[in-house]
């Protein structure tokens, strides 16, 4: 005897009953986005890999199911936004704007084998396409809260950050774009690890170029520019073959390749992010707190009114001030945002969902201009799992068989006309004559009709009451 298969490691089946509920919560989530004037779209779960790397971001590229077929490289989605916009670069540029579409379907990522995490889940998202902050940002917040809402999670909280501020001060404090992007994104490790293991990170990546490849002394950028492109055309290296400009190329070699920012100005960044990470609690509290520390740094940032009026505009939505916290550590793991980020988390800190803005990812991904986006998306496995929605009554469940072979025919016919009346009519297929009322209660009917050449018995399996009518009469037996 053969040993059975299991399922994938990470992967989990779904169950009739589980399934029904997912069902029920996804079409609740989905006609909200639909009332909001939010399209749903489908697309493949298989794209090509090079997609996923452009923005991703470290923690998530690491994640990516990816594989090579026949020379080309592929992937499981592990995330709708990249995706959605590949689509909208492909069929929607010429569309008036903005764009409102949405989705829901399954994405993959290799996640560590731990008791809550699966390697296939759901997402159901937006994506608001063409529109800047504030008031698309705001409208986004406040359709995550009304799905929410519709499926009956009424604990929730809006974890509201703003990775657009920390770029922005790091840029008035005079450090170099890539510097302000390590910095950005090392702030949750700044959280959960500490200053010295962001250090540690700093020094491997922007003090010092790579062994062996730094320019030659004395080079002002022109002079530098002009060395760095004779060297690899002279290794015969195409700079015409990827989605940035020879010129593009060369800028981000010659900032790879200088010796960074100066030690005391990445120290007093550093100073400034400590304290900005410290900065957790809810609008009233944090705002002035947010003001208080650019002042002290001599700083101005448009990104924290920006973040000021979001709130603001999200009571004008409806939005209980009381559900929102501010952190200004909170950074997603997603390298494509560039201005408001948010997670979405039940009473039980139970992540659900989140988002953001990412105004330069469309033009990343080969877009013809810079467009502006912002959107997000739920777990539905974990909505579903907090969800007070009433469960839908299913209908009841009619076993149909034939009392004798001649009589099959009209069993057919009897089905028939139930699943006409609303009703689930399944049909014996096995030999006529074999069903018991016990027999049909195992199979989960909640009651059998045994049709015979011109009338039926009817079991009702609850009360283990029957009775005998004419076929003519079957609209009266419910």
């Amino acid at each position: 005897m053969s040993s059975p298969i299991e399922a994938v490691r990470g992967m989990r089946d779904v169950l009739p009953d589980e399934q029904r509920r997912l069902v029920q919560v996804r079409r609740s989530l989905e006609q909200t986005l639909d009332r909001h004037g939010y399209r749903m779209l489908d697309l493949p779960v298989l794209e090509q890999r090079e997609l996923y790397l452009r923005k991703l971001g470290e923690e998530l590229v690491g994640k990516v199911y990816e594989f090579n077929f026949g020379e080309r490289h592929l992937a499981l989605r592990p995330e709708w936004t990249a995706s959605v916009l590949r689509a909208y670069i492909t069929h929607m540029q010429d569309h008036p704007l903005p764009l409102r579409l949405a989705y829901a379907g399954p994405v993959f990522r290799y996640e560590q084998p731990q008791t809550e995490a699966t390697r296939q889940f759901t997402q159901v998202g937006v994506e608001l396409v063409g529109c800047a902050a504030p008031r698309a940002d705001a409208e986004v917040l406040a359709l995550a809260c009304a799905g929410l809402e519709a499926a009956g999670v009424r604990n929730y909280r809006l974890v509201v950050g703003h990775i657009g501020m920390i770029r922005e001060v790091l840029a008035g404090l005079g450090l170099e774009e890539r510097t302000q992007g390590i910095l950005a994104w090392s702030m949750e490790r700044l959280r959960s690890e500490g200053l010295a293991a962001v250090r540690e990170r700093i020094s491997e990546t922007i003090s010092s170029p790579p062994e062996g490849m730094a320019l030659p002394a004395g080079l002002d950028d022109e002079q530098a520019a002009a060395w760095l492109l004779h060297m690899l055309d002279a290794m015969q290296i195409d700079l015409r073959t990827g989605t940035r400009s020879p010129q593009e190329v060369i800028q981000r070699l010659l900032r790879k390749l200088r010796r960074g920012d100066p030690q005391p100005a990445i120290d007093r960044a550093l100073e400034l992010l400590v304290r900005l990470v410290e900065l957790h609690g809810p609008p009233a509290l944090v705002l002035p707190q947010i003001s208080a520390l650019l002042t002290e740094y001599n700083l101005i940032s448009p990104a924290a009114n920006e973040l000021e009026t979001i709130l603001t505009l999200l009571t004008a939505h409806g939005i209980d001030q009381e559900r929102i916290v501010i952190d200004l550590g909170l950074g997603r793991g997603l390298h494509y945002y560039t201005g408001l980020i948010f997670e979405i988390y039940d009473a039980d800190a139970q992540h659900l969902g989140g988002g953001g803005r990412y105004d330069d990812l469309v033009q990343t991904l080969g877009g013809d201009q810079s467009t502006p986006a912002v959107g997000f998306s739920y777990v539905l496995e974990r909505i579903t799992r907090v969800a007070q929605i009433a469960a839908t009554a299913p209908a009841p469940r009619i076993l149909v068989a034939a009392q004798e072979a001649i009589t099959y025919p009209l069993a057919i016919e009897v089905a028939h006309q139930l699943r006409q009346q609303g009703f689930v009519a399944i049909m014996d297929v096995g030999v006529p004559g074999d069903v018991s009322p016990a027999t049909a209660r195992l199979r989960g009917a909640d009651y059998l009709a045994l049709v015979g050449d011109a009338d039926l018995v009817w079991h009702d399996l609850k009360t283990g009451q029957q009775q005998q009518r004419r076929i003519t009469e079957l609209d009266r037996l419910l």
